[in-house]
């Protein structure tokens, strides 16, 4: 797939910008805080409706603008695609596909597939769980995009259910009426019917899409470290997980919601489930998190992104893009030419960076390349 043109209204800083890429890398150079990765984030939603720096649209749209507007120009085998997406700050967003209106956002995943890399990745090894529950998620929505509908169903789910276990935080005193405790009991058994619901489809998915890509992963570190380390990266999810059928999935998430019923109840809020899963990450069979150096780290976690794009070319048959942010700096000479080398031509590649040093003169004269200053978009004369 090849993205033509990228266009950006009241989007970040950026006023009203159009880009025509015409190489199959494009390399923007700037300062920092000029706008940079805030190209690569109007790429990124496009794909997958996400943004890994912002949550709430509002932070996306231009100050004192009531909305921002993102168009893209798409090639892919199947033929050429317009896509839209409209931001709003009461946060009511909107999408298009050929000028057509969408009405379920989740058919207009799959469409621009991209994988980003930026220096906030490598809290993937460093930070807590929830960054790579949130990185395993978003690499779901692009191999199969119904799973965003998937967790969105889930997470409404356990914001009820929070909710409910709140508000009935002392529910098993005593001291209560019986009535109001069958009540009580007979609502959260509900709930937890529709947690262990939901809940195991998410399961699923993640463990299938951790079973796909481990090896892959592993392949990439041993290339990269001259197989010297041995990388393993281990779903473990908040249910025991025996095997992936449905059903004894979903009887496992029951009986350990049962188990933790009192804790619930006590502590007010869902210690069960999918929420609460964990993606492991070892290097020769000790934790990466806190073993590895830093180097070791930057290496698992370009080996994770490599993975990534070979795993979502062989879903979707085509190569997507890659969306490199300022990461260069981040990685040493030798990984900086593992990863150059991987790519080549075979993606389209949107790199950041505040200079040029890091690039060789033959990638130079491959690359497009764009300056950005202030929101604005100097093409290199």
């Amino acid at each position: 797939m090849y993205l033509k043109t990228l266009s950006l209204r009241q989007f970040r800083n950026y006023q009203d910008q159009q880009v025509e890429f015409t190489a199959a890398k494009t390399i923007l150079v700037g300062n920092n805080a000029q706008g940079k990765s805030n190209l690569l984030e109007a790429v990124e939603l496009l794909a997958t409706l996400r943004s890994h720096r912002m949550t709430r649209d509002r932070d996306l749209v231009q100050e004192g603008e009531a909305i921002a507007q993102i168009n893209a120009t798409l090639e892919r085998q199947t033929g050429v695609s317009d896509l839209t997406l409209t931001l709003r700050r009461n946060g009511r967003r909107s999408v298009a596909l050929n000028g057509e209106s969408i009405r379920r956002q989740i058919d207009f995943l799959g469409v621009l597939n991209a994988v980003q890399f930026s220096s906030l990745d490598l809290e993937l090894v460093r930070g807590g769980p929830e960054g790579r529950r949130n990185w395993l998620d978003t690499l779901l929505i692009q191999l199969e995009p119904v799973y965003a509908h998937i967790l969105q169903q889930y997470n409404h789910v356990l914001r009820q259910r929070n909710a409910f276990l709140k508000k009935n935080q002392d529910g098993l005193n005593p001291s209560y009426p019986l009535t109001a405790l069958d009540t009580q009991h007979t609502e959260l058994a509900v709930w937890d019917a529709q947690l262990a619901t939901t809940g195991t489809r998410v399961i699923r998915r993640r463990d299938r899409a951790i079973q796909r890509l481990a090896p892959i992963a592993t392949a990439w570190h041993a290339s990269i470290s001259g197989s010297t380390e041995i990388l393993q990266i281990k779903y473990l999810p908040n249910i025991p997980l025996e095997d992936n059928h449905p059903e004894e999935v979903q009887q496992a998430f029951l009986a350990k919601i049962q188990q933790r019923t009192v804790a619930e109840m006590h502590q007010g809020t869902t210690l069960v489930g999918p929420h609460r899963d964990e993606i492991e990450l070892t290097i020769n069979q000790t934790p990466a998190r806190q073993y590895g150096s830093q180097g070791q780290q930057r290496t698992l976690v370009l080996a994770l992104k490599l993975a990534e794009l070979q795993l979502i070319e062989e879903v979707v048959k085509e190569p997507p893009l890659l969306l490199l942010d300022d990461v260069l700096a981040e990685l040493d000479l030798s990984r900086q030419n593992q990863l150059l080398d991987a790519i080549q031509d075979r993606f389209q590649t949107l790199i950041t960076t505040t200079h040029l040093g890091s690039f060789d003169s033959q990638w130079l004269k491959s690359s497009q390349i764009l300056f950005v200053k202030g929101g604005e978009i100097i093409p290199n004369y």
